[in-house]
This record gives C-alpha cells, structure tokens and sequence, in this order.
C-alpha cells in the first residue's frame, strides 16, 4: 500500500519516472538524516559525547538538502519545487551554522529561509499559505537568539515574549532559549536584594527566589495576552512549577534554624521573622495563580455550559454544574489556606479583603448548586439556593467599600443578581407549569384541575388506573368468651358429700349383688 500511494503521487501517474527516481529518494535521506540529529540532541542532554554524532548527521541532512536543490534546477521542475528546495537547504544549513554557534551564517541562512517562505505564502491561496507561515514562525525565534548573539541586546525582550506567547519552545533553540532567560534573569538577581509586600520590606538572599520574582511580572503579562486557553492553561501551569521551586528553596534555608521557625515571633515587635514572611509571600502568589486558574477553567466551562445543545448533538461529554461547583471548592479552599499565613493573622485589612472575596465565590459557588437542583426539577430546593445567592451578593456589595479595586479582578456580582433575577422568575413558572402539566395521574382524579394534556387525544390516553389497585377491607370478626372469667358459681359442697356416701354404699351393695 505505501508503494502503490508513493507512485502514484509522485509521478507514475503520469508515467515520470524520473521524478520518483531520484527527487523523493533524497528527500526522504535529509529528512532522515535531520530526524536522527533531533532523536540524538534529546539524548545528549545526559550524554554530552553524543553531540559530536549529532553534528554529524546534521552535516549529512544538509548535504543531502544540496543535492536535492541541485537536482531541482532541472528542466522538469516547475518554479514553486525549486523555490521549496532552496528554502529547505538554507533551513537545514542555518540549523547546522546554528549548532556550531556561528550566529551570522546562522542568521543570513534562516533569513533566506524566511524570506523564501513568505513569498510562497502570499503566492499561492490561504489554505496552502498555513504551511510556510508556520515555518515562519517556527524559525523566527532562532533569528532573534542569534541577533541577540551578534550584539542586539532588544532581540532578548521579544525572544521572552515568543516563548511565553507559545507557552514554550521546540527544537533546538528550546533548551537554549530556556539556559539564556535564566541567565539573564540571574544577571538582574545580581542587583535584587529585597521585596516589598504590604508595607514590609524583606531580604531576599536565595538567587532562584530573585529569578522567580523577576520573571514573575513577565508571566503574568504573558497569561493576560494570551490567545486561547491551551495556552493560558500552559502557562499558569508553569507559573506555578516556577512558584513552587522558588517556595522549596525558602522551605530548605527555614530547616537548619529549627528553633528560629518554631519561635518565629520577635520578641520586640511581634512579627514573623524575614524568611518566614517571605515563605509567606511566595505561598501567597501560589494560591492567587491557582485560584486565578481555577476561575479561568470556570468561564470556559460556563461558556460549555451555554453551548451544551450543541455539545450534545456532537457527541462530546455535555460539561455539568457539578463540574463549576467542585471548581469553586478548591477556590474556596485556597482562600481558606490564605487567611492562616502566618505574619498576616492580625491583618485586619487583609482578612477583610479574603472574607470579602469568599463571599463573591460562595454565591457563585451557590448560584451553581442551584443549578444542579433546577437540572434536576426540584424547584424549592433551587429557590431557596437563589435566595442564599442574593444574600452572599448584597453582602459583598454592602462591605466592598475601600476594597473595590482589588475586587476588579472578582467576577461582577451585580451580574450574578442580574441572572439570578431572571433564574427566579423561570423557576416560579416552571414550577406553575410542572404542577398544571401534572399528566401522570390519570383523568378520573383530576377533574377538578385544569391541565393542557395532549395525551387525551392520543393512543395512550390515561383514563382511569387499570387494573385497580387493591383496597384494604375489614376482615371476618373473631368472638371470644370472655363472660366465662366473672361468673360466681353457687356452693355444691353439701351435694358433693352426699354423692360421695350413696357412692359408697352403691358399691357395697354391687360388690354382695344387692340392688336397689
């Protein structure tokens, strides 16, 4: 089958034989060369000598590249082979130059790539441009490192911005992409020494904390620019690997002053000690980025929810509001986690800011609760959630105040009134209506309610209950005697003395023969 597809693709169709001679031959022993190189760059990141093997076969990927445009400046290739010919050597030449790190032919050679791509991309239509523009894309990255390396200290902020943008790198320029943003950001370590967080100012002394905190401004700039929630996913994701590395390396320096944890109170000013507050500032990033993903899987599955007709003539899982409710939990449970960092209990401001923002996720949380009940017809169950909902909402717009600007960030409650309003009155009706289309008792007991059943005029109208169904009866009575227990009997002594003498004598005289 493979044989067969290969011929008549590449030329035996038209009887070239030519064509899938040789033009396929060498192609396929570039692409193996260059596919070999990538399978031994993942395996000399714990083997170093196998980069020599490396470089070999790139160097056989791109002689095969040459002897392929060579044969491509054939009569019997039209214009647009031999323009992808041309851009397949110089890509697979740049990747060469780029691993032996000479920067300017690396770059002259991914530009003249680039330059190539772009030019098909507009000649032919948008469906066959998406296959050069991704090439571009993918090689862009390595003009801007090696510009960096030839002196264009600007091409690191855009290199920062590609990689967060795509939630990370492939290729060769990934593990040097990464290796030249840590040294960068450890280049500005160097000049870090503190951090201020609610008005206290605090040391910090451990090198990956300061990398951490540098690039924190640059993630979170990179979730907000985000393009579709992959990508937003991926990047919270690494946000908080990052996070928790950085929490480590505070959790590590806490260990061998044991007695300083445990009395980390000064006994001048009763706070905790710099470290510990510092702990305390990296826990709290970690949970503000769980709890901000969180909320961002929330609204994607709240969008799933308003579309679920359609998920479900798809035949994909229909999201439930069980799934939102389980979300705002965990929420709830990071809020919780935050009101016990140590250093922030006599907070008041702080504490007053978390209650707020529990309330705003339990009337979510509530609203969706509500949901499940409505899903499921039980109309006064679901009532009186909405009920707690506007309760949890006008509480927080009563108490919000000084703290609206960090409750901007908060889903709007005014909104959530707004639905739940809306929820209220559809509820009562399909109440109404559930009690006015009440068609599963039969007719003969309901002839006093009104009810539009269409099954009346149907095959399966529901008259009366057949058979009947059982009816309790009064058994058969049973009679007990119980006179009997209070008669008094009159006394038979003297008649019973009497019987006993005639008795005997009766049986004296039967024993001689006499008879009376």
């Amino acid at each position: 089958q493979i044989v067969k597809e290969s011929q008549q693709q590449h030329g035996l169709r038209h009887g070239d034989f030519q064509r899938y001679r040789y033009l396929l031959l060498i192609l396929m022993d570039a692409e193996r060369a260059w596919s070999y190189a990538m399978q031994l760059k993942q395996e000399a990141n714990t083997e170093p000598r196998k980069r020599f093997h490396l470089l070999s076969r790139l160097r056989k990927a791109v002689k095969h590249a040459e002897e392929l445009e060579r044969l491509c400046e054939s009569n019997r290739v039209d214009a647009k082979t031999k323009l992808e010919a041309q851009a397949y050597m110089a890509y697979l030449t740049g990747m060469l130059r780029f691993e032996h790190q000479e920067w300017k032919a690396a770059m002259e050679a991914f530009n003249k790539c680039k330059t190539i791509y772009e030019k098909l991309a507009n000649a032919f239509t948008e469906e066959q441009a998406v296959l050069y523009n991704q090439r571009v894309e993918e090689i862009s990255p390595n003009i801007r490192y090696c510009a960096y390396n030839i002196g264009d200290q600007s091409a690191i902020n855009e290199l920062m911005q590609m990689r967060l943008r795509s939630g990370g790198t492939e290729g060769l320029l990934a593990e040097k992409l990464e290796a030249l943003i840590t040294q960068t950001r450890a280049k500005q370590a160097a000049t870090m020494s503190e951090v201020e967080w609610r008005g206290r100012t605090v040391p910090v002394k451990i090198d990956k904390v300061r990398i951490f905190l540098l690039g924190l401004a640059d993630n979170e700039a990179a979730i907000a620019q985000a393009e579709n929630e992959e990508t937003k996913e991926r990047l919270f994701e690494s946000l908080l690997s990052e996070c928790r590395d950085a929490i480590q390396a505070v959790r590590e320096e806490l260990k061998p002053d044991q007695k300083q944890r445990e009395h980390s109170l000064e006994n001048d000013s009763g706070k905790v000690s710099n470290i510990q507050y510092l702990h305390s500032y990296l826990t709290y990033i970690k949970l503000s980025t769980a709890i901000r993903r969180n909320e961002s899987m929330a609204k994607s599955l709240q969008k799933a929810l308003l579309q679920q007709q359609r998920s479900e003539e798809d035949g994909k899982r229909t999201p439930r509001p069980q799934d939102l409710i389980r979300l705002y939990d965990i929420i709830l449970q990071n809020l919780v986690e935050l009101t016990q960092l140590p250093g922030l209990e006599e907070d008041k401001n702080f504490q007053k800011e978390i209650g707020l923002k529990t309330l705003v996720y339990k009337a979510y949380r509530c609203f969706f609760i509500a949901q499940s009940y409505v899903l499921v017809k039980k109309w006064s169950e679901a009532l009186v959630l909405y009920e707690r909902v506007l309760k949890y909402a006008r509480e927080v717009q009563s108490g919000a105040g000084a703290y609206t600007n960090s409750l901007k960030e908060l889903p709007d409650v005014q909104d959530l009134i707004t639905q739940v309003n809306a929820e209220k009155y559809s509820l009562q009706a399909s109440a109404i209506l559930g009690k006015l289309h009440n068609y599963t008792r039969p007719l003969s007991e309901r002839f006093e309610t009104f009810c539009l059943d269409p099954s009346l005029v149907s095959k399966q109208v529901s008259l009366v209950h057949f058979p009947p169904g059982f009816q309790p009866i009064p058994c058969k009575p049973l009679f007990f005697d119980l006179a009997l227990n209070h008669v008094a009997f009159p006394p038979l002594e003297d008649k019973v003395e009497q019987k006993a003498k005639s008795g005997l004598t009766g049986y004296i005289k039967g024993i001689f023969g006499f008879k009376s």
